[in-house]
């Protein structure tokens, strides 16, 4: 069984963006910058606005966050995204959602320039990844997700890929991109309405389960051999654990892991991969915008 290391991949995409950005700026160009827009006093999305940032600056990248009170009206929030818009020190801007109650979360995401939008949900990059455009920006957890396979050399030509959610964050963009020509999965999508989920989940050559529920995909829903991609992070109380909890995965790791050819573990898995990418495709935008070519 092979333990994919997500925090390995992670470091070595980050060093390869340093590297990347390094080379921009010895060139005479200004770093890529990506601004991150953080609304009201969601924990969670504080430390993950915190962790963004930090990589960004690790990177060699001009790193803004914009800290604004729950108080904030649609109209502001939408402001400060056209600035954003027409700030040419910034390539990619991100507002971390959720969005406090009473602000509309999608038109927030359409004010973003698409060519800015380096978390890929605006509609215009959600097409564009759609018909496989390569100069879209898809989102950066589906992204990581084929990054891994491909960097672990785990082959997705003709293989029947199933993914356990729905979502336009993971489990729509995923089966998009899972579909292309070059990577050529047959997908299948299952959520909570899906009969029969289990024979589904074992007629899976690479499972994907991002549902959101802890130990969720047992055993008995594992084909022998499958390659396991568990994108799930939820907290469950552990009094044994220093912090009176632990992360865990959709999937129940003990039972699953001995039936698999391959499987991410929780933590350390995709979750490392979710800034990586997101650094990636601020690099690629900036790229774009002072009309260089990647090597």
């Amino acid at each position: 069984m092979q333990l994919i290391d997500g925090q390995a991949i992670a470091r070595t995409i980050r060093a390869e963006v340093a590297r990347d950005v390094a080379a921009l700026v010895a060139a005479g160009h200004r770093p890529p910058g990506l601004a991150a827009v953080l609304v009201g006093e969601d924990p969670a999305s504080k430390v993950y606005v915190g962790s963004k940032g930090r990589a960004c600056r690790a990177a060699g990248l001009h790193s803004v966050t914009l800290t604004l009170p729950a108080s904030t009206s649609q109209a502001e929030l939408m402001e400060h995204v056209r600035a954003l818009n027409q700030d040419p020190a910034i390539d990619g801007i991100l507002v971390q959602l959720p969005l406090p109650a009473g602000l509309d979360e999608q038109a927030i995401i359409e004010s973003i320039d698409p060519a800015k939008d380096v978390d890929g949900f605006h509609p215009a990059n959600v097409g564009r990844v759609q018909i496989g455009l390569e100069d879209a920006f898809a989102p950066a957890t589906p992204a990581g997700v084929l990054e891994l396979l491909r960097r672990s050399e785990l082959p997705t030509a003709g293989r029947h890929l199933v993914v356990l959610g729905r979502s336009n964050i993971v489990g729509k963009p995923l089966m998009a991109l899972m579909v292309q020509k070059g990577v050529d999965c047959t997908v299948t999508v299952c959520h909570s309405r899906t009969r029969d989920l289990a024979e589904h989940c074992r007629r899976a050559d690479i499972l994907v389960a991002a549902i959101g529920r802890p130990g969720a995909i047992t055993a008995g829903m594992v084909k022998p051999g499958a390659v396991v991609i568990d994108v799930g992070i939820n907290r469950v109380d552990d009094a044994s654990a220093p912090k009176g909890y632990r992360i865990v995965g959709d999937v129940d790791f003990e039972s699953v892991a001995p039936l698999c050819s391959a499987i991410t573990p929780v933590p350390g898995g995709v979750g490392p991969m979710t800034i990586a990418m997101l650094l990636s495709n601020t690099l690629r935008s900036a790229r774009r915008r002072l009309g260089i070519t990647a090597k």
